[in-house]
């Protein structure tokens, strides 16, 4: 299939639903291979059966990031059946969303071990096989809350942690032909957000109002939005753009 990334395969966590899906069938349009791994089955099944009714190749697998096992097995899996992993895509995350005075270990652990144990896991397992073919593209998803988020001390600190992350794998596998970007979204409309309204006791619609009133250009963002955003960043031409940080918000975020 002719396209933007033919030959080339791209592995994205937590691929079944919202910006995760956008990305993946952002990159199956333009004619990549595509594999994606999450914990909602259902999602997963449902996004897998889709693509495949469309033609595009893909594989799929449930695995959790935070189990190292699982990742590096689904990993070498997707290796054996494409030939390679040329794309990486730390996108599965989580919301624990809650004050400071009010947010439990648990609420605490849960999204530092999914955003940033999990990336961990997923570069490290991919990085093996990119350093042998000295090709690579890393893209982590950070978040305009990298920047500070009331009721969010859990996730700003997680997705301003995948910042410095990107930088440093950018500096150590530069090298090897590797590239490590970040996409950091302002307000997407997507389940996760849908989470955000039902906390804080809004509609859905309510809260895109809300955010829109706020945002420059006059709109919510949508998953195609940062799928496009990640798809600079994975192109092949794109080898000399690398530790960089972009923020898909609508509006200049610092």
């Amino acid at each position: 299939m002719a396209g933007r990334f033919a030959g080339r395969v791209a592995f994205v966590t937590g691929g079944s639903r919202g910006i995760g899906k956008g990305i993946v069938e952002e990159f199956a349009k333009g004619g990549a291979k595509v594999a994606f791994i999450d914990l909602n089955e259902e999602a997963l099944s449902e996004t897998t059966s889709e693509l495949k009714e469309k033609g595009y190749e893909v594989y799929s697998k449930v695995a959790n990031v935070v189990n190292a096992e699982e990742v590096e097995t689904a990993v070498k899996e997707v290796v054996d059946a494409f030939g390679s992993v040329d794309i990486l895509v730390n996108n599965a995350g989580v919301i624990r969303d809650n004050l400071l005075f009010k947010m439990t270990d648990s609420d605490w652990q849960t999204v530092m071990d999914v955003h940033l144990k999990g990336s961990f896991n997923a570069t490290r397992a991919v990085q093996k096989y990119m350093v042998e073919r000295k090709y690579g593209r890393i893209i982590n998803i950070s978040s305009t809350s990298a920047l500070g988020n009331r009721g969010q001390a859990n996730y700003a600190t997680a997705k301003a942690g995948l910042q410095g992350f990107t930088k440093t794998l950018a500096i150590e596998l530069g090298k090897y032909g590797i590239t490590a970007n970040a996409v950091a979204p302002g307000f997407i409309e997507t389940d996760m957000t849908k989470a955000t309204a039902a906390r804080i006791g809004i509609s859905f619609d309510e809260l895109i109002h809300a955010s829109i009133a706020k945002i420059p250009v006059g709109r919510s963002g949508k998953p195609e939005d940062i799928a496009n955003a990640v798809a600079f960043f994975a192109d092949e031409k794109s080898s000399f753009v690398n530790g960089q940080v972009i923020y898909v918000a609508g509006g200049p975020k610092n």
